[in-house]
């Protein structure tokens, strides 16, 4: 996914193709003329929303391309980046006018949207030649009722990173393990000074949310995403908003949380003003820039009542489009963009590599290790094509709550149960 929030955008929305093991070289070659044979040149177009002057785009322009025609002299690729905010809507458009690319770096929240529209080829059968070797909560974005439409490509996580001398001020030996370890942390840090909170947040959105929800032992729906009753308002998902509402009402949780202050959770960590953050790996590589003298480090989610430690999952796939001519040459490419060699050098980026293989290769970044760690028990957000609808709703009920909107007499407990039930009995957007 792209950057969310500043960096991170996080919220960051023809005829199907089904692409069978058995059936893979005769579909494929149904959707266009199979024109990547080694006696014939085709050229391919491969949408991104890499920034044209990152070093993404360069490293895939100068290394990642020239390395791929090494190896298919007759495939040519154009690589157009896209403006991140128009490039779904641009998907979209291409079904219809079938002017789009033959391969897309899509961020994941857009894969089942894409899927139910039938813009994307189905591709079991390369998932299923590296199907252990993926992380499974970045493999569970490509799927889409049963089957896959896509290949993880790039992913990310969030852990907790500590400011390490506001630790040893408050007399914090150990970065939290634990939920309660990581309210009492908090708690001591925020003795420290009017301005300084033991845990800054930039708000309730659920890219901010699940990862306190699931570690507490609740989800947003059934593991097939197809009901909410019973699950955001179950006991364990109510837990979680409790958890964060005590922690702001202490003044553990910065105000920042409701978008109150003017220091974001960067700054304010950076800044000496918060013992806490929770965020992804592009986080390490801004600290070397902005704030090159602070001590800090970095650790897993804290984990709930249940022993659990849960984070959230980032990041983009791979899909080659139904509307695709040039299908084999499509797949040849989208192969290779997860190939050790392509993933590699696209790690050289900071971009976290979806292989388990490739996950302790010595020139990955050393900070690399706590993220994949943490990706272990990882989880997508809702993979559903109404997502964006989803999203929404969830980032309302919470701030409701937090903000006393629901039976304000009653404690928050009863308000969460009341917003959270509410939320899970009007989700029509369940219907396909």
């Amino acid at each position: 996914m792209q950057t969310a929030m500043s960096r991170r955008t996080l919220l960051k929305t023809g005829a199907q193709v089904a692409l069978t093991a058995g059936a893979a070289g005769s579909l494929l070659a149904a959707c266009g003329e199979n024109t990547s044979s080694a006696s014939s040149k085709v050229t391919i177009k491969f949408w991104h929303t890499y920034n044209i002057t990152s070093p993404e785009n360069q490293t895939l322009q100068t290394k990642v391309i020239p390395a791929f025609n090494k190896k298919y002299p007759n495939i040519t690729v154009q690589a157009q980046d896209i403006p991140y905010n128009s490039m779904l809507q641009k998907l979209i458009a291409s079904v219809a006018g079938g002017n789009g690319p033959d391969v897309v770096r899509s961020d994941i929240i857009w894969m089942p949207q894409l899927a139910k529209i039938h813009a994307l080829v189905q591709v079991d059968d390369l998932v299923n030649q590296h199907k252990d070797d993926f992380y499974p909560g970045p493999l569970a974005t490509c799927s889409y009722k049963e089957h896959y439409y896509g290949l993880p490509l790039d992913t990310n996580t969030k852990v907790v990173l500590y400011n390490q001398t506001l630790l040893e001020k408050a007399g914090v030996n150990q970065p939290p393990k634990t939920t309660d370890d990581f309210k009492n942390a908090a708690l001591k840090i925020t003795s420290l000074g009017k301005n300084i909170f033991g845990y800054a947040e930039g708000g309730l959105y659920d890219w901010a949310t699940l990862p306190w929800v699931w570690s507490f032992g609740g989800a947003v729906t059934d593991d097939q995403f197809t009901k909410a009753t019973g699950y955001i308002n179950s006991s364990n998902s109510v837990a979680s908003l409790e958890y964060l509402y005590n922690l702001y009402t202490t003044r553990a949780l910065s105000p920042s949380i409701l978008g109150s202050g003017n220091v974001s959770p960067d700054d304010a960590i950076g800044k000496n003003q918060a013992g806490f953050i929770i965020d992804g790996p592009w986080m390490p590589p801004t600290f070397q820039k902005t704030y090159p003298n602070m001590k800090y480090g970095m650790a897993l989610m804290p984990a709930g009542p249940n022993g659990q430690s849960s984070s959230v999952i980032g990041g983009e796939d791979i899909a080659i489009m139904s509307s695709s001519k040039n299908a084999e040459a499509a797949k040849s490419f989208a192969q290779f963009m997860i190939s050790p060699q392509a993933q590699l050098l696209m790690a050289s980026t900071g971009q976290m590599p979806v292989l388990k293989s490739v996950a302790s290769d010595p020139t990955l970044p050393a900070y690399f290790k706590i993220f994949s760690e943490q990706l272990q028990t990882a989880k997508p957000r809702t993979v559903h094509p109404n997502y964006p609808k989803i999203s929404t709703i969830l980032g309302d009920a919470f701030n409701k709550a937090f903000r006393k909107q629901a039976t304000p007499q009653a404690p928050l407990p009863l308000r969460a149960i009341a917003f959270l039930g509410a939320l899970s009995s009007s989700m029509v957007c369940w219907q396909q």
